[in-house]
């Protein structure tokens, strides 16, 4: 699947499934794409990255499994341009799984991309 094919989400509750699509696409500029700018990326040892390249490099790891990710989301609550996302999440058949606590921000061009993503978030202590 290309950008092309899988275009940015335009509903909060569509950020998920446009990520999955993308990451399974393999195409780390696509996975890319679905941040904004000065976006926030929170590895499991919970120090955040912030930007593009520094973004890249944090799911590149995930990228080179060469597994699909599912996603489930548990929670979507939108005030305004704002979302909080509640998403389990698995890559592969559990060789990586956890549940993340994100927030996206819808942009004036009316497409939804991730401001913090911490795939890891609502993971507790040790798992």
């Amino acid at each position: 699947m290309t950008i092309a094919t899988s275009p940015l989400p335009t509903r909060a509750e569509d950020v998920p499934a446009a990520f999955a699509a993308r990451f399974n696409s393999g195409d780390p500029d696509a996975v890319r794409a679905l941040y904004e700018e000065r976006a926030a990326f929170v590895p499991e040892r919970g120090e955040a990255v912030h930007g593009g390249a520094e973004i890249a490099a944090a799911n590149a790891p995930f990228l080179a499994l060469g597994l699909p990710i599912s996603v489930t989301p548990r929670h979507v609550h939108v005030a305004g341009d704002i979302a909080l996302l509640v998403v389990d999440w698995e890559i592969g058949d559990g060789t990586v799984r956890s549940t993340a606590t994100d927030v996206a921000r819808r942009g004036a061009d009316g497409y939804w991309r991730y401001v913090i993503d911490s795939p890891f978030g609502a993971a507790s202590a040790g798992a």
